[in-house]
């Protein structure tokens, strides 16, 4: 088993820095997911970790080894791609062997690694088949078994669920904890859906323009986002974010927006805001409900805006909704039938409120 560390890891094509000086350490058994939008470098840095991509400045470690100048099959690492990349001629016993055959691996030992794979991922009345005999997750399954009989020191995931329907995604996302827990081995994911990233990582690493925004655990990363980019990435829907004015009123911090209408700012340790700052404000949908839900929320943390769109999604309903110009998404129970064009009085959870420089869009608050 073992960790990796990233150390002021660069990429380059020609003159283009695509990478740009990355640290990361990665614990021995950890499950980190790198998420991010399309072209921020996360599938870059996992391609150099696996040694597919050369790093044009920096340190990778993978355990007690810099492994910058070893090849791929040295490197103790195992990836599986989007794409399964499975040999259509081969049934699901010889795909799975194939990569020990190449390594002169003793046939008794194949056997039983196989074997071994197929158990733990479901496989074993599916050996005999070929690819085309196969659903998508199947497949899938056969891509990681094939990574598995290798015991690597690290597994290596880019985007391995893109290519499946949503229904599949759930199942595989629940295989994949389960294949951690069982192989307690170092996993490195790759993907741009938050939710995946959300339901499987240990710690999650937020990727834009090949910087890291922001690194800690699922939770950490939803309720204490370090800058306006986290907080309109990782959520669904993202964070309502609106900029605003910090003023003096009462005897306290308020925010004003160019609606005209204000909002206290409850007293908060540590806050970094004072009159007069341009910000921008933050509150997710479940913290902005139809104000007459049992919150006995102070009068002042409720306004009156207009239902413009709905959308019913079973157990919930998002509400789509314009405070005077200024649109945010509500979020009421599933249960209750509203009707657009409606106007409702909704309350904030302002003890979750979120608050932001609008010059460097770091949180302040």
């Amino acid at each position: 088993m073992a960790g990796v560390v990233l150390e002021n890891v660069y990429k380059r094509f020609g003159k283009v820095e695509v990478v740009h000086g990355v640290d990361l350490d990665i614990r021995d058994l950890e499950f980190v997911v790198l998420v991010g939008p399309s072209g921020c470098g996360k599938s870059t840095l996992l391609r150099m970790v696996a040694g597919l991509e050369e790093i044009s400045q920096g340190t990778i470690r993978i355990g007690d080894r810099v492994v910058n100048d070893l090849a791929p099959k040295d490197r103790g690492c195992a990836m599986v791609f989007q794409n399964y990349a499975l040999y259509p001629h081969m049934n699901v016993y010889k795909n799975m062997s194939f990569g020990l055959q190449i390594q002169r691996t003793p046939k008794a030992e194949i056997e039983r690694r196989v074997v071994e794979a197929a158990r733990i991922l479901g496989l074993e009345d599916l050996l005999k088949r070929k690819p085309h005999e196969l659903s998508g997750g199947q497949r899938q399954r056969v891509a990681m078994g094939r990574a598995i009989v290798r015991h690597p020191s690290v597994f290596l995931f880019d985007e391995p669920l893109s290519n499946l329907d949503a229904k599949l995604r759930t199942q595989m996302r629940t295989e994949i904890k389960r294949l951690h827990r069982k192989v307690n081995t170092t996993i490195i994911y790759v993907t741009h859906d938050q939710v995946e990233a959300m339901t499987l990582a240990d710690r999650i690493v937020v990727l834009r323009d090949g910087r890291i925004e922001q690194v800690g655990t699922p939770l950490e990363v939803f309720e204490k986002p370090t800058n306006t980019f986290v907080a309109g990435f990782i959520g669904s829907p993202p964070m309502n974010l609106v900029p605003a004015e910090v003023v003096a009123r009462d005897g306290g911090l308020w925010l004003r927006f160019a609606a005209g209408f204000q909002i206290p700012i409850p007293p908060r340790p540590q806050a970094r805001i004072q009159e007069g700052m341009a910000v921008i404000a933050g509150l997710r949908t479940e913290d902005l409900v139809p104000a007459d839900g049992g919150l006995n929320l102070p009068k002042d943390w409720v306004v009156e805006g207009l239902v413009e769109v709905v959308e019913p999604l079973g157990g919930e309903t998002h509400l789509h909704m314009d405070f005077d110009g200024i649109k945010l998404i509500a979020r009421s129970e599933g249960s209750r039938m509203v009707q657009a064009d409606l106007r409702l009085s909704m309350g904030m959870n302002l003890n979750r409120l979120h608050i932001f420089d609008a010059q460097s869009s770091q949180a302040v608050y």
